[in-house]
Formats: C-alpha cells, structure tokens, sequence
C-alpha cells in the first residue's frame, strides 16, 4: 500500500486536483503546528521525499511555505500587541546571522550527526519544562530588564545556524532559550519565534536558490495551506495561552525525538 501510495505521489501532475488538495490539507497541519509549537516540518519533509525529492530540495523547499507562514503569524501577533520588533531583533538578528552558514553548510553534509545531537537536547529541554512549570510557562521576570549579553547572542547564532541547516525543531529551541535566557513568558517566546524565523528565512532561501535546491511550484501551492495553518494556529496560541503551548511543545518534542531514535538505530 505504501508503494502504491509513493508510486502515486511521484507521478501525479501536482496541479491535479488530488494533489492540490494533498499539499493544502498537509500545509495547513504543518502550518498550524509550527505555529502553535514547532517541529512539524518533519511531515513536510516525510511528504516531499515521497514525491520524488532529494532530501535537500525538501528541506530548500520547506521553505518557501515557513516564509509565507512565519510572516502572516508575525503580523498578527504584533497587532494582537503580542510583539515588540525592537526587543525582538535582539532575538532575530543573530537568529539570521547563524542561518547563513547553516544553510550553506545544509548544501554540503548531511543530518546524521545533527540529528543525534538534537535528540538529546531535546530530552534535556523537556526536564527543564516541567520541571518548574510556572517558571517555563510565565518566564522569569527578572531577567527580562538584564543585559543582552554576548553569551545570549551566541547561543542563538547557534540556533540560527541549526535554523539555516533544517527548519526541524528550531522553533522550539527559539522558544526555550527565549523564556530561560530572556524571560519571556511563553506566549511572548512563541511570537518571537515567528519574527525570528521569518527573519533569517529569506536568508536560507537565497542560499538554496543559488545552489538550485528549491521546487518553487510545489513550495508555493503547499505555502497556501502553511498559511492558512498559520492564521488558525495563531489565534489558538493567543486565546488558550502558554499551558497550552507548552503541552503542545512537549508533546511534539516527544513525537519528533522518537522519529530521529527510529531513524538512526
């Protein structure tokens, strides 16, 4: 069965309706979970790959739908009052700094090693979240008024880089280190994410439109449903706030850290 379903996916025109209607429903899931948490762009990878797609012009033409998406959930989180741009360039600028050599070094190795390291991390990141719950949930306000210190800016360069190599997992790690290194509550942390990512994502796109790795119609038929994903995900995040965020976080990271166990053994 799941041949015929490779076999059909590989050689259906994706301007047909089946397929039209395949890339808009899976965009808007994604959409709508990188939204609310992160990490669903493991299903935009899944779904690309079994159309036929190397698994570097998925992850280049992941992106076009993450820019599209990221843009509409940053807007409407700034008009929501959710988003101050200046304190969040201080998060986005070295975000997007890092992303420009992740993204060139995505042309050049594969994911293995990187794939194992976030495993981990991920498993450390879910003990600090329920941990101190509140804490995670409401950050922590004292450090919100401390100096954006060097330290902070390398820790999300880091981020940026793993962003630039693969969307996967990058909007939770934007999340985390926004609440426990800035202290941000969660919702605040979550809105920054899309600004962020939205940032360095025409950066990483550039990058793979030079080196030619970008399925531009598929990536933009898929983007509709990224964004319509976005707009439901965003005023779900806005009226059940950040328990609900967390929840959906943990039980992506879950999810996500069992597939690269799976995938690596």
């Amino acid at each position: 069965m799941f041949e015929n379903i490779t076999s059909y996916l590989q050689n259906a025109d994706i301007f047909s309706l089946p397929m039209l209607a395949i890339l808009t429903v899976v965009g808007f899931i994604v959409g709508f979970v990188n939204t609310v948490a992160g990490s669903a762009t493991a299903i935009t990878y899944m779904l690309f790959m079994a159309m036929g797609m190397p698994i570097s012009v998925a992850n280049a033409t992941s992106r076009v739908g993450v820019l599209l998406q990221f843009t509409t959930s940053t807007i409407m989180f700034k008009k929501k009052g959710f988003l101050d741009f200046r304190e969040a360039s201080k998060i986005g600028i070295p975000v997007m700094s890092g992303s420009i050599f992740g993204a060139e070094f995505a042309t050049l190795v594969n994911q293995h090693i990187f794939e194992i390291i976030l495993a981990i991390f991920l498993t450390i990141m879910i003990f600090f979240m329920f941990y101190d719950a509140k804490m995670f949930i409401k950050g922590q306000a004292e450090k919100k008024n401390a100096r954006f210190t060097l330290i902070k800016w390398i820790a999300f360069f880091i981020i940026g880089f793993y962003g630039g190599f693969t969307h996967i997992g990058v909007g939770i790690l934007i999340i985390f280190a926004s609440v426990m290194l800035v202290g941000m509550n969660i919702v605040e942390a979550n809105a920054v994410k899309q600004f962020a990512v939205m940032l360095y994502t025409p950066v990483a796109l550039l990058i793979f439109a030079i080196h030619g790795q970008i399925n531009w119609e598929t990536g933009l038929i898929y983007s509709v449903g990224n964004v319509l994903g976005a707009i439901v995900g965003t005023k779900t995040t806005i009226r059940f706030g950040g328990n609900f965020i967390r929840w959906c976080v943990a039980v992506i990271i879950v999810i996500f850290i069992g597939q690269l166990i799976l995938k690596n053994i």
